[in-house]
């Protein structure tokens, strides 16, 4: 072993004996409800294809048909060579989606968010973000040099308090639906204290976007947010619209500053033209397919109807996302093994993706379930919570 790797095994080992380690399971088949697993077909119920649209036929053969026009690669950055039509495109479907001026297309989620806040605010300024925020806003206000707080999770009192005597440009940074607990931002809040304290709002709508609001505008749609109330809208492509990649829509001066600033927008390659044709297809049957939003909220509700019959602990989420408390996360690894074994996807979440002693199962929900996809589930849920506990 190399010299000094010896450590690192060593820390592995304690994050097995901790139920924290992290292994990757390998799927052979298309995205969607039923998928392959080790020679065996498995219900999928872990995967943010909250829609269904992942494998979708008419979002299969755009791809298709743009691999004909335009390869796979893009060869380049989108400010040397890799800006397509395709691209411009699917920008501008974007901003007029979400009711902005522009939008700008990003390579990852990830990328976008690291870019965005690390092109907004820097030494002298300030950014302030929820406690429970994805990594990647996580990371991008600490990496952008600024002066970085967080505030308790939703607490727009405690995020006022920081707020106060604060010089520099101010970002307040927010998840719309949060991605472990599934619930929604007091957006509304977060809007009033921004203009109150002359700071911009930057606001992550990974989870609602497609999902939520009038023709799947996401949770600002939902409380008719606009441009002016939430200045910085992140949005991924591979949830909901199940391709891949990620935008920031705004205004013409932000998008113009983030093609000059953003670093992680001008070093990286642009996502293929194929995925942007792919996601134009998507975002179509997105906005004109409201059923798929009304069936994924029926099963939402059937799901925490019989959840609550079984008694478990679930989180006050209305969204796609369910998450079930069980704490321990050598428990929760039980669970969800014992899940898979009887043919159930369930990712097992623990530390230190959630707080401690909070680890969990994250259960999530497509258009494309049935009711009885998940009343099998709820049967096998509490099968193998009564196991786990012994009382089976």
């Amino acid at each position: 072993m190399a010299q000094g790797f010896s450590k690192l095994a060593d820390n592995l080992a304690v994050l097995a004996a901790q139920g924290l380690y992290r292994s990757r399971r390998i799927i052979d088949a298309p995205q969607g409800i039923h998928v392959q697993l080790e020679g065996k077909t498995i219900i999928n119920f872990c995967s943010n294809d909250y829609l269904g649209l992942a494998n979708h036929p008419a979002v299969v053969l755009a791809f298709k048909q743009a691999v004909d026009r335009y390869g796979i690669g893009s060869g380049s950055a989108h400010l040397i060579c890799g800006h397509s039509t395709a691209h411009h495109q699917l920008e501008e479907e974007l901003a007029a989606f979400t009711g902005r001026e522009r939008a700008l297309l990003f390579s990852t989620g990830y990328q976008a968010n690291l870019g965005a806040i690390a092109a907004l605010v820097g030494r002298g300024d300030a950014v302030f973000e929820d406690r429970l925020n994805h990594a990647s806003l996580l990371d991008g206000g600490l990496l952008s040099g600024a002066r970085f707080k967080r505030y308790a999770h939703a607490d727009v009192a405690d995020l006022a308090h920081h707020l106060t005597n604060v010089a520099g440009n101010k970002l307040i940074v927010s998840d719309g639906v949060f991605s472990m607990d599934g619930d929604f931002a007091p957006l509304k809040n977060l809007v009033d204290i921004a203009k109150h304290h002359e700071a911009w709002l930057m606001i992550d709508d990974a989870h609602g976007l497609g999902v939520i609001g009038a023709q799947g505008g996401g949770l600002l749609a939902h409380y008719g947010l606009s441009q002016a109330d939430v200045p910085v809208l992140m949005g991924t492509l591979g949830k909901a619209l199940g391709t891949f990649g990620a935008f920031i829509a705004g205004s013409e001066v932000l998008i113009e500053t983030l093609i000059q600033k953003a670093r992680t927008y001008i070093y990286t390659t642009a996502l293929p033209p194929a995925i942007a044709e792919a996601t134009r297809a998507s975002l179509k049957i997105v906005i004109t397919e409201s059923w798929r939003r009304d069936k994924l909220n029926q099963l939402i509700a059937r799901f925490r109807l019989g959840a609550g019959q079984l008694g478990l602990a679930l989180m006050p989420s209305v969204s796609a996302i369910q998450p079930i408390v069980i704490g321990d996360s050598q428990k929760t690894v039980a669970i969800s093994q014992a899940l898979l074994d009887a043919g159930f996807l369930v990712s097992a979440i623990r530390p230190p993706t959630v707080p401690q002693g909070s680890a969990r199962l994250r259960v999530t929900f497509s258009a494309g379930h049935e009711a009885q996809h998940v009343d099998c589930l709820l049967d096998a849920l509490a099968k193998a919570i009564l196991s786990a506990e012994g009382r089976v």
